[in-house]
């Protein structure tokens, strides 16, 4: 039952009950965890009257056991429409990344009896085979790693192992309540189902293992199909080469996109929208952004390409600061604009968000100003980096460039003169890509 050896420190998930206690337990126990840097997470719901008794039953325990421990306190939004549990995981799922350091690995306590639960509900909300895959013991989660070390071990294991070493826990009294669906199953049909077939959470812990096999046999092959249907000039998919594909292919390649780029799972709602407005609909319209949003993020199509769109990252259309180059100027948008070679501009310049209808004279085009928005889409810049593009212009409001790929004939002269360029930074891609990308 003890947990095997992981190579980075471990973030222990301690909500003060039984199942997680055992796990501190184990893990303290362990001199080589210990050295590489064990500490433990208390998440501080308020939703119950004893919260703050948790809470101090986790610090005194942490201190007795001479092991780290940070609480955090969250607001859980109960008008979300997730349902209290949901929006409770959501936000403890929220706190955990924010807390989890480079490397670091955060370790869960849920058991064999909670994978048989899992796999019984998505079951019952007729999920495929990576849905029925249930809780993998490892997956990349935030900086690090989630770790789940205790899936092949029985509830009834862990109770005996509190008992036999004195371990105090807490109960939660709302795991008692069958209201909620998991609590449906633990209390009254798993019961139920062991009377018929005593081995049922391990027949259903198997069937949960079996179906992560086949889901990660068939992973293999929708990352080959990614790769193939990718644009070869940027991250979209091509929506020609996603035609020639079967419907039950795209499907499976929509969700592994998804789940690739460590989104929310894509719903059965958002495929049937992604085929019938971006796949079987006519060749997209320049501008035009058709798409499915979901959580936060969206797939739009964008001429012959799908793409994953993360967050909304506009400027707001009323922002505007003067910026003298001297220091890179901060967007409100996350995005950071700096002057690259020059000490600063000859005179402060006003940074601001599109408007619409901008002009600007361009180098080697003579004396006539062109639309911008013609000239973004000459150069085939998409939509959502349009709209999140800082634009400099004088005083007069005459433009002087956009972005760090469009500059004035003015405008050009003088960064060439100083060997000068614009480095747009931006925050997080809206095309899916994690990581800061600069556009030289």
């Amino acid at each position: 039952m003890i947990p095997p050896s992981v190579a980075g420190p471990v973030l222990l998930a301690w909500s003060g009950g039984m199942d997680s206690t055992v796990l501190l337990h184990l893990l303290a126990q362990d001199a080589d965890q210990r050295a590489r840097g064990l500490r433990a997470i208390h998440v501080h719901h308020g939703l119950h009257p004893d919260a703050d008794a948790w809470a101090a039953h986790c610090e005194a325990l942490a201190h007795a056991w001479s092991v780290p421990l940070t609480v955090v306190r969250v607001n859980v939004d109960r008008d979300s429409g997730l349902g209290i549990e949901a929006s409770a995981r959501q936000s403890r799922r929220a706190a955990f990344a924010a807390e989890l350091r480079d490397g670091e690995c955060l370790a869960l306590a849920q058991h064999r009896d909670d994978q048989a639960e899992t796999f019984l509900m998505r079951a019952l909300r007729a999920s495929g085979p990576d849905g029925l895959a249930a809780m993998r013991p490892w997956r990349a989660f935030g900086k690090g790693w989630m770790w789940r070390p205790l899936l092949d071990t029985s509830r009834d294991t862990l109770h005996i192992h509190a008992r036999a070493h004195g371990l105090p826990w807490v109960d939660d009294p709302s795991n008692a309540d069958a209201g909620f669906d998991r609590n449906f199953l633990r209390l009254q049909v798993m019961p139920l189902l062991r009377e018929r077939w005593p081995h049922a959470d391990a027949a259903l812990s198997r069937a949960a293992h079996l179906a992560a096999e086949s889901s990660d046999i068939l992973a293999e092959r929708d990352a080959a199909i990614l790769s193939s249907v990718r644009e070869e000039a940027g991250p979209g998919l091509s929506v020609i080469a996603l035609r020639l594909l079967s419907p039950a292919r795209r499907a499976r390649l929509f969700r592994y996109w998804a789940t690739s780029l460590g989104w929310p799972p894509l719903p059965a709602e958002g495929i049937a929208r992604i085929e019938q407005d971006l796949i079987a609909s006519g060749d997209a319209a320049h501008d035009r952004l058709p798409g499915f949003a979901w959580h936060g993020v969206a797939i739009r199509r964008w001429r012959d390409a799908l793409y994953a769109i993360d967050g909304d990252h506009d400027l707001p259309r009323d922002w505007a600061c003067e910026w003298d180059g001297s220091q890179p100027l901060a967007l409100p948008n996350g995005d950071t604009l700096r002057l690259k070679g020059a000490a600063r501009f000859p005179t402060p310049v006003r940074a601001h968000a599109r408007q619409g209808g901008e002009r600007i004279q361009l180098p080697e085009r003579g004396p006539q100003h062109h639309s911008l928005k013609h000239v973004l889409q000459e150069l085939e810049i998409a939509p959502w980096h349009r709209s999140r593009m800082p634009l400099l212009s004088t005083d007069d409001g005459t433009l002087l460039a956009a972005g760090d790929r469009i500059r004035s004939a003015g405008f050009d002269l003088w960064m060439q003169a100083h060997d000068a360029s614009l480095v747009w930074t931006r925050h997080r891609e809206a095309d899916g890509t994690r990581s800061p990308v600069v556009q030289a």
